[in-house]
């Protein structure tokens, strides 16, 4: 009930609520103050009488020092170690106000000193002690329940068991107890260290490791589950999910480590575990401030700005607030799709001007003229065709439309000298098994080629595996054919894939301009162990809330023109250098024949049209796999 009731009481009313307790307080530390200076009682007695006229002193100068000290505008629900300092800073100045006004008003019967210390004493322990109290009641309110039985609420609970005693669980446990103690009872934490076992946090006990979850589950009947391991790997919360699926037992998660910087968390932040959280490694950040030196005030071109990774290059780089930002696209609709949405998001503080362009990256004449207009500083080459099996049917297409494209964005960085050169690459360049994948290798080369020609500008190049939710991919695939109630359609049981969220692609490679030390580097991401693709379809299935062979079927159709079983991220590990970022790595720029390959690229582009797509499908693969 007087959870309800507080709740009701504005910000302005709680502030005359609490300069009334310190009134309270303040009279009642002068009266125990007196008490404790004078002795015998009828002593103490005679100075309260003769010293009356101190109290409304002792309130004025305290009131008003905590005022301008900012004590009524805390918050006390989330009030730390920094809050109480000040409340300990505006009791000891209104103490030295006080002693000051006692000395030159000359009250020289009263023991100044002694009585100030001794009020000052007993101010710390009381009105440090009633916001202590009013955290209590505020915060943990709900844990006065199991102290005493008469607290306890008589409603119907769902019985939840955290997983993870960290400070991710306690935050959540902490958050629970304070809003929804009505609706929720926490019967107890696992987690798998052992050391934790037999302890409490807001006295909740740790009841046992991940694996005694079935048998809490069916002891206390264990509702629902949270998991609160904001840094637990994709394995580690797979092994989890698993349990509770087979004890039919719901189950959220928590936000993100980084989410939970500022050690809060809402209850509304708890969430259905998403196929991201799913990854064999945990999500990796970019650091921003460091990225942001090169992009601040720059015109920045981006090219293929309305696809999946490009529109989330667009957005990342918008916050960080360049002069200028080119869009770049063959298509008309993406380009005004990413342009509405980057201009809903300006406002008088945050102004980027935004040039959205339709252009074909093969057209090198249209690219000269936006350079010379425009005179980009950083370009961020997104643009190609990318969809393996399709591209199998489209050799002259992806030929030209990726290497001619990157060839003349290229060629046009050095002639401009443009400070920095970023390509998005592939896991299928590494050996590649087809024609997607051998034209992403060819950009790598001529990318390199470039960078030994061209010192002015810095060359570099972001390789990395497949993106989670991007046009096209196997996410959203699954999520129509689940939507369709299957089946879901697998290529290979064996078949394997590293996977990447689209943030994290992004950031990836805005960090590569900043991190770039040598140009024609690639940089790699260490993307943790390869996922079976159809453990992703069981694990989508499993998230729907539908089972496996009764709601949903997986089918398995066989490979598709041009698919490998399992990708590579690089030719050599002992070629890997590790950067700052101890998740991200680099290989050393490899040297070539600039004469020599530049030529052979340029009679694969001249054979478009002019020779049939088989032998050209045969030359382009046979080209791409020599270089090593």
């Amino acid at each position: 009930m007087f959870f309800h009731i507080k709740k009701l009481i504005t910000a302005k009313q709680r502030k005359f609520i609490l300069i009334f307790l310190d009134i309270i307080v303040i009279f009642f530390t002068l009266i125990l103050a007196i008490l404790l200076r004078y002795h015998p009682l009828t002593a103490a007695q005679a100075a309260i009488i003769n010293y009356w006229w101190l109290i409304p002193i002792f309130i004025a100068i305290k009131i008003g020092t905590f005022q301008n000290y900012g004590m009524y505008s805390f918050i006390w629900r989330y009030a730390s170690v920094k809050e109480l300092l000040s409340v300990v800073k505006a009791i000891s100045i209104s103490s030295i106000f006080i002693l000051a006004f006692l000395f030159f008003t000359q009250s020289a019967t009263i023991p100044i000193r002694s009585l100030v210390f001794i009020d000052w004493s007993l101010s710390l322990v009381f009105i440090g002690a009633l916001r202590i109290l009013l955290r209590i009641t505020k915060d943990h309110l709900v844990d006065l329940q199991y102290l005493f039985p008469f607290f306890k609420v008589k409603e119907n609970k769902k019985n939840i068991l955290i997983i993870g005693a960290g400070d991710a669980g306690e935050i959540v446990a902490r958050e629970i107890l304070r809003v929804s103690y009505t609706k929720y009872n926490i019967v107890g934490f696992v987690d798998d260290e052992k050391n934790k076992l037999g302890q409490h946090i807001h006295q909740i006990p740790i009841l046992g490791t991940i694996a005694a979850i079935p048998y809490l589950t069916i002891q206390h009947n264990i509702q629902e589950a949270i998991i609160a391991i904001p840094s637990a790997s994709g394995s580690v919360i797979r092994k989890i999910i698993d349990i509770c699926e087979e004890l039919d037992l719901q189950f959220k998660t928590t936000p993100k480590l980084y989410d939970l910087i500022d050690g809060k968390i809402s209850i509304s932040q708890l969430r259905d575990v998403r196929i991201e959280d799913l990854l064999g490694r945990s999500v990796i950040k970019t650091n921003m401030k460091v990225v942001s030196q090169y992009l601040k005030n720059a015109t920045v071109l981006i090219t293929g700005a309305g696809g999946s990774i490009g529109s989330e290059l667009c957005r990342q780089i918008f916050a960080i607030k360049p002069r200028q930002i080119i869009l770049a696209d063959h298509s008309e609709n993406n380009i005004y799709q990413i342009d509405m949405e980057l201009k809903s998001l300006q406002s008088t503080s945050h102004k980027v001007e935004i040039i959205p362009l339709v252009i074909d990256v093969k057209n090198k004449d249209k690219l000269r003229c936006i350079f010379a207009q425009y005179k980009p500083n950083v370009i961020f080459h997104a643009a190609a065709y990318k969809h393996v099996p399709l591209m199998e049917y489209n050799v002259e297409e992806v030929v030209q439309n990726n290497v001619l494209g990157t060839k003349n964005l290229l060629s046009l960085a050095s002639e401009f000298e443009i400070k920095e050169f970023v390509l998005i690459s592939t896991d299928k360049a590494v050996r590649p098994a087809n024609c997607m994948g051998s034209t992403k290798r060819l950009c790598e080369v001529l990318l390199q080629i470039e960078s030994a020609k061209s010192p002015q500008t810095k060359f570099t190049a972001v390789r990395f595996g497949n993106v989670l939710g991007s046009v096209g991919s196997v996410v959203p695939l699954f999520k129509k054919q689940i939507k369709k109630g299957g089946p879901i359609t697998v290529t290979d049981p064996e078949m394997t894939r590293y996977f990447m969220t689209i943030p994290e692609a992004v950031s990836l490679v805005i960090q590569a301009g900043a991190l770039c030390e040598n140009s024609g580097e690639i940089f790699i991401l260490d993307m943790g162990d390869p996922i079976k693709i159809v453990d992703l379809a069981k694990d989508m299935i499993k998230l729907s809330g539908l089972e496996i062979g009764k709601d949903i079927e997986i089918k398995f159709v066989g490979t598709r023109p041009g698919e490998k079983l399992d990708e590579e991220l690089f030719y050599d590990k002992k070629e890997l250098k590790q950067t700052e970022h101890e998740k991200i790595f680099i290989t050393k720029p490899q040297t070539f024949d600039q004469q020599k390959e530049t030529k052979s690229i340029t009679t694969l582009l001249n054979e478009c049209y002019q020779i049939s797509t088989a032998d050209l499908k045969k030359h382009l693969m046979t080209l791409a796999n020599s270089f090593f």
